[in-house]
């Protein structure tokens, strides 16, 4: 069974960085999880990535020591167990709107007496049966990672009770879906956004957990992490490509 490297580096007060992958082959994920990275995120939310592509990328990212962390659609709390299952050690789930949501997260990510995962010892996670049952849930629950996500104005008055949940790790601060939800879409930057943030972080903390959002610049980052985030998603896979060929691209037009 594999340890958390996340959980790892809050324990010890430090910042997981990440990244979005939005790539399907797992070619990618093999280098990215070599990258020095400490956890690549999917997102089955809005991609077009099945459980099976997704155990794919995840298996692929063995080579590597990083942790995986897996966006199901909200309410999707049988999916949770089976993104688990193939390896995910980490679930962000989106828009969640109340404490009684997140305790339905925590219901479905940890084992009892955590909560009511569905039981399969013998699925990725467990190395395919490898280690007695008992072992492999203790060990499930200390390692996986239950991160909830405040994407609206509504749930932004409900973020003290969602990350006093038990089982609840982080609470991670979703920019797009709250700029578009306050009508000004995109401006995940500007004013209102990064009050916003700055609520989530010092409402989060407070409870004792940690806070977690997205970057998108290095300005950005930095102004995160002095709010206290501890967990990091920077930049997606998809853009660092284009912007690196761009450049190439820009490089040799200035040869003409």
């Amino acid at each position: 069974m594999k340890q958390s490297r996340v959980k790892e580096i809050w324990k010890k007060g430090g910042v997981a960085i990440g990244t979005l992958v939005k790539s399907t082959d797992p070619v990618h994920t093999e280098v990215l999880s070599q990258s020095g990275l400490d956890f690549l995120w999917y997102d089955l939310e809005h991609a077009d990535k099945s459980v099976e592509t997704f155990a794919n990328l995840a298996r692929a990212s063995r080579v590597g020591d990083v942790d995986i962390l897996a966006r199901p659609g909200r309410w999707e709390y049988m999916r949770m167990g089976r993104l688990l299952e193939a390896g995910a050690l980490g679930i962000l789930y989106p828009r969640c709107e109340s404490a009684d949501e997140a305790r339905e997260v925590v219901r479905w990510s940890k084992f009892y007496p955590a909560g009511e995962r569905g039981f399969d010892g013998g699925s990725p996670d467990n190395n395919y049966g490898q280690y007695q049952a008992g072992d492999y849930t203790n060990r499930a629950n200390e390692d996986t990672w239950v991160t909830t996500q405040i994407e609206s104005p509504k749930a932004l008055v409900n973020v003290s009770e969602i990350a006093a949940v038990e089982g609840v790790d982080c609470v991670f601060f979703g920019p797009g879906d709250y700029s578009a939800l306050i009508g000004r879409p995109g401006d995940v930057k500007g004013d209102e956004t990064l009050k916003a943030a700055r609520i989530i972080a010092e409402q989060t903390i407070a409870e004792g957990k940690v806070f977690g959002t997205l970057a998108f610049d290095m300005d950005h980052a930095k102004h995160m992490k002095d709010l206290g985030a501890q967990l990091i998603v920077h930049g997606a896979d998809i853009v660092f490509y284009k912007k690196a060929y761009e450049e190439l691209v820009e490089a040799y037009r200035d040869w003409a």
